[in-house]
């Protein structure tokens, strides 16, 4: 949830123009991160999880690349944007780690998944 409030502070920033651009990709980018973990927690099918788990990961590669391109035009100085940057690599490794782990070891997961629900 911290990359959604962190692309919420900064859109605003933006040119107006880009409001159906770069703004609206964004945000929608930030929002499927968060969402799509959830929905792939819910999932009971280990394929299923793993699904949602690289749909969240692809999501915040996709954040990650707007947020470069916004410093690199000077939209968001770095040190405005610091924190953003540092909510999508939080979040890109713990995906990376739960995605790891999944492979390993399926049945394990799936039943530490279940108890974190609880």
């Amino acid at each position: 949830m911290e990359v959604v409030r962190e692309v919420y502070r900064l859109v605003p920033r933006l040119p107006r123009e880009e409001l159906y651009g770069v703004r609206s990709q964004m945000t929608r980018a930030a929002v499927s991160v968060a969402c799509n973990i959830a929905e792939g927690w819910t999932r009971e099918a280990t394929r299923d999880k793993a699904h949602f788990l690289a749909i969240a990961h692809g999501s915040a590669a996709e954040l990650e690349t707007l947020l470069t391109l916004c410093e690199q035009v000077g939209w968001f100085p770095e040190r405005e944007s610091r924190s953003m940057r540092n909510a999508i690599d939080e979040v890109s490794r713990m995906l990376t780690a739960l995605r790891r782990r999944r492979r390993e070891s399926p049945e394990k997961t799936a039943r530490s998944g279940r108890k974190a629900q609880a």
